[in-house]
């Protein structure tokens, strides 16, 4: 069988049969391209929410301590962390503070999306621990940590907003009514979000007296060397932590950025999994409806079938014509599938993730191909029906 006459074949069968085949396309171009756009949609919400772990900073863990009248453990678990320099590479409270700063005729309050600046309470290592670097002036340094200097390095959206085009280094903020002098700023590292973490603040965590009215430290951010490191960071910081915490005396919670990363990861797998299986019933569907055309097609031309064996065609002759006529339908169906899906994929990036999504090609290029053989799978059937034709039987049918 000459397979370049078995394709024009196809194609003019299609032709010939325009809206049918146009509606029998509809299943798999509907399923292709939904697959496309779900899937691909998933996978950029994945990236990210990947990415924007990584601004966060990676390896960090978050350490909670609650005790009821229990001594301050800053020294000793600052001691025990220096001690673990294999696995750990810096530690800094992380303590946060509630009131708004204000340069001049400027609050923090009234920031155009109504998001309130982060102020927190660190140390020299608050930088190293947050994936902070500093842009203008400099970083807390351990003078102002010990003395509990009222010094601020502020965040890039912060200081925009406050200073627009000047330097803030030198400057003097008012901070819960207290001035406190910019000695820095640091790089943007989130400038595109609406909910920017550029827009907070560090002080050192000893003027915690002096905006919270206590010394008690209860939160820590501790910074491991690599992915690797950070759960052995965590078991050795849970062992230390139950050593030094009785039950009768409080509790405390020792917990990964990596781990909350990593949720998000299977979470975001599982919902492709699931969209993508509601996708292929669709896909399933349209294969459903292939199988009924090729069984309505293989009735219409009976006639055809019976004249082509009666004059020589073999049994595979007819069966490969049927099922490459079925693969080019559904092969063409999953070229307009994903065009489709592609400027879906666009469209969907735009509206709900704010940012520019294109499909991958081997998703692509495995949507085309599972196409095709779907059209190989259900065209089988009707195929093999016409391919069992008797020549006498076929002709007499009107």
């Amino acid at each position: 069988m000459n397979i370049n006459q078995a394709f024009k074949m196809a194609f003019k069968s299609i032709r010939s049969n325009r809206i049918r085949s146009a509606l029998t396309m509809l299943g798999i171009i509907i399923g292709v391209a939904a697959v496309i756009v779900m899937v691909s949609v998933v996978q950029g919400s994945n990236r990210k929410m990947q990415e924007y772990y990584e601004r966060m900073g990676t390896n960090k863990i978050t350490v909670s301590v609650t005790q009821w009248g229990g001594k301050d453990i800053t020294q000793q678990l600052y001691d025990y962390c220096l001690s673990l320099d294999n696995l750990v590479l810096g530690v800094t409270p992380d303590i946060s503070s509630s009131g708004p700063l204000i340069y001049g005729d400027k609050s923090t309050e009234q920031m155009e999306n109504g998001q309130p600046t982060t102020i927190t309470l660190g140390s020299t290592q608050f930088s190293l621990c947050n994936n902070f670097q500093i842009g203008k002036g400099r970083d807390l340094c351990q003078m102002d940590v010990q003395t509990g200097q009222q010094v601020i390095v502020l965040g890039a959206r912060t200081a925009e907003y406050l200073f627009n085009f000047q330097n803030p280094v030198g400057k003097t903020v008012l901070l819960s009514g207290h001035p406190f002098l910019v000695v820095g700023v640091y790089q943007a590292k989130d400038p595109d979000s609406a909910f920017s973490m550029d827009n907070m603040a560090v002080v050192p965590y000893t003027t915690n007296r002096l905006l919270n009215k206590s010394n008690k430290v209860d939160s820590f951010v501790v910074k491991a060397k690599t992915a690797q490191t950070t759960t052995e960071a965590i078991t050795r910081l849970t062992g230390f932590l139950k050593g030094i915490i009785k039950k009768e005396t409080g509790f405390f919670n020792v917990y990964s950025e990596n781990q909350a990363m990593k949720e998000s990861d299977d979470q975001n797998k599982m919902m492709s999994m699931v969209l993508g299986g509601i996708a292929g019933i669709s896909l399933l569907v349209g294969g459903i409806g292939i199988m009924n055309i090729m069984l309505v097609t293989v009735t219409e031309r009976t006639r055809e079938i019976g004249i082509r064996k009666a004059i020589g065609a073999r049994r595979k002759s007819i069966l490969a014509q049927f099922l490459i006529e079925s693969s080019v339908v559904c092969g063409v169906g999953g070229l307009l599938g994903i065009l489709i899906g592609f400027i879906g994929t666009i469209a969907a990036g735009q509206v709900i993730l704010h940012a520019l999504i294109l499909p991958n090609l081997p998703m692509a290029l495995g949507s085309f191909l599972f196409s095709v053989a779907m059209g190989v799978g259900f065209g089988m059937y009707p195929a093999a029906k016409a391919s069992k034709l008797q020549p006498v039987v076929a002709l007499r049918t009107d």
